[in-house]
């Protein structure tokens, strides 16, 4: 037992640093990208011509159909052979980007739908145009809907970073690969690395819970005002 401790102290900060270089800034950057084209996405769908609007969907169709892992190694092995030559670490921001970009356009689009008719005709009703309608009164009504999933969709993006170490992104699960390749420690190894991502999770659960309450509150006043 005093063994694994030590051996858990003495890793610790390696894998913390991976954490920090690789981990987060891939999952913070792939949300970001992968957020804005859900939307771009959900409103092509929703509001595009028929062509972008069936590009959007086979777009979707796509990625959602196929394992992220599969999508990841198509990337990074397989545009080689195209001559297109990416780096280990753009490579997996492009995937995640592309995979959460997909999945966040559902959310969104459905979140926008849910939206009552009634409240693009209010809008329009003042003068508004449909710029003006849908970044004023339809997308912050659809965002207090969407945090919820959205949140949920971040939360699994952070463990989900953990397979950009297939395609040698040296993150913070490769980094616990590698120490237990000259430690052969296996299991407290990836036990440490599991109760990292555990506390990753944890705090953002709780960030979740506290931006939810945020947004009831913000419903509540907007009720509270019509």
């Amino acid at each position: 037992m005093a063994h694994w401790l030590q051996l858990m102290a003495e890793s610790l900060p390696s894998l913390l640093w991976a954490g920090l270089i690789f981990t987060i800034p891939l999952t913070l950057l792939s949300f970001a990208f992968g957020l804005t084209l859900g939307l771009a996405t959900a409103i092509g769908r929703l509001f595009g011509p028929t062509p972008l609007s069936a590009v959007a969907r086979f777009y979707v169709w796509v990625i959602r159909g196929t394992p992220l892992l599969v999508q990841l190694f198509v990337i990074f092995y397989g545009l080689p052979s195209l001559g297109i030559l990416l780096d280990a670490f753009p490579a997996a921001l492009i995937g995640f980007t592309l995979n959460i970009g997909a999945y966040s356009s559902e959310i969104i689009r459905a979140v926008i739908s849910s939206v009552p008719k009634g409240q693009w005709e209010a809008a329009y009703s003042i003068g508004m145009s449909w710029r003006q309608a849908m970044s004023r009164t339809i997308l912050p009504q659809a965002a207090r809907v969407a945090v919820p999933p959205l949140s949920n969709t971040f939360i699994s993006l952070v463990k989900d970073t953990s397979l950009a170490a297939a395609i040698t992104v040296p993150e913070l699960f490769q980094a616990a690969q590698r120490i237990v390749a000259t430690t052969y420690e296996p299991l407290i190894l990836y036990i440490e690395a599991a109760l990292i991502y555990l506390v990753l999770s944890s705090v953002l659960s709780q960030l979740q819970v506290r931006l939810e309450r945020r947004f009831a509150r913000y419903g509540g006043m907007l009720e509270a005002n019509a």
